[in-house]
């Protein structure tokens, strides 16, 4: 893959340089007590040039979820031929933990840290948030659906099982977060975060009868 030109790169470095500042006053204000002239001039960049990169002052956070590479539509779409879908999904969320990446909730950073306090605690990002993941979760729909070319129940199954995928990734994301906010870190916490990966991703694949199908007395 080629270099990124001198361009890119100026842009990559101005993109940073105000999701930086953006963050750092979030940190210290909150998200409502910050305007976006205060991150534009924190950044040293006019208010038309911060809309260029991020168009609402949400994206400024959520970008972390938008500019995601390798989102769950692509992981199935890109698998090493014979492996399924969930397999794929499954490997691609452990070496995200093993990455510690924001995303899986594991990462003890000071940016991560506010990034998910501000998702927890301002209503117009998870709003924001919820209408981004649904969309992401209609996208990996359809691809299984692409991928269960057998299937003829009009993609039911495929929306969902990639609401059921989605919900496993949140709460296992939403479980490592609450770790990091306690205090642990990241690497205490890594073994049991892959553990209960490997258990949730366990009921995807082997179904909820053998845990919670038995009639209760």
């Amino acid at each position: 893959m080629a270099e990124p030109g001198l361009r890119e790169r100026k842009k990559q470095r101005t993109r940073e340089a105000i999701s930086n500042a953006a963050f750092a006053l979030f940190e210290e204000s909150g998200f409502d007590g910050v305007s976006v002239a205060d991150i534009a001039a924190a950044a040293e960049v006019s208010k038309p040039t911060l809309f260029a990169y991020f168009p609402t002052k949400e994206d400024l956070v959520l970008h972390r979820f938008s500019d995601r590479e390798g989102g769950p539509a692509e992981v199935v779409r890109g698998r090493a031929p014979g492996a399924s879908p969930l397999a794929a999904l499954r490997r691609r969320f452990l070496d995200g933990l093993d990455r510690r990446e924001i995303l899986t909730g594991l990462n003890d950073t000071p940016q991560a840290l506010v990034f998910h306090n501000l998702l927890y605690s301002t209503p117009s990002l998870a709003a924001r948030l919820t209408a981004h993941m649904l969309r992401a979760e209609a996208a990996l729909a359809e691809t299984l659906a692409e991928a269960d070319a057998d299937a003829d129940d009009d993609g039911v199954s495929a929306r969902v099982a990639a609401a059921q995928i989605f919900g496993t990734q949140r709460v296992l994301a939403d479980r490592n977060a609450d770790d990091m906010r306690a205090g642990r870190s990241a690497d205490d916490v890594h073994p049991e975060a892959v553990a209960r990966a490997e258990t949730a991703f366990d009921l995807l694949e082997h179904g909820l009868a053998a845990r919670f199908g038995k009639a209760v007395r």
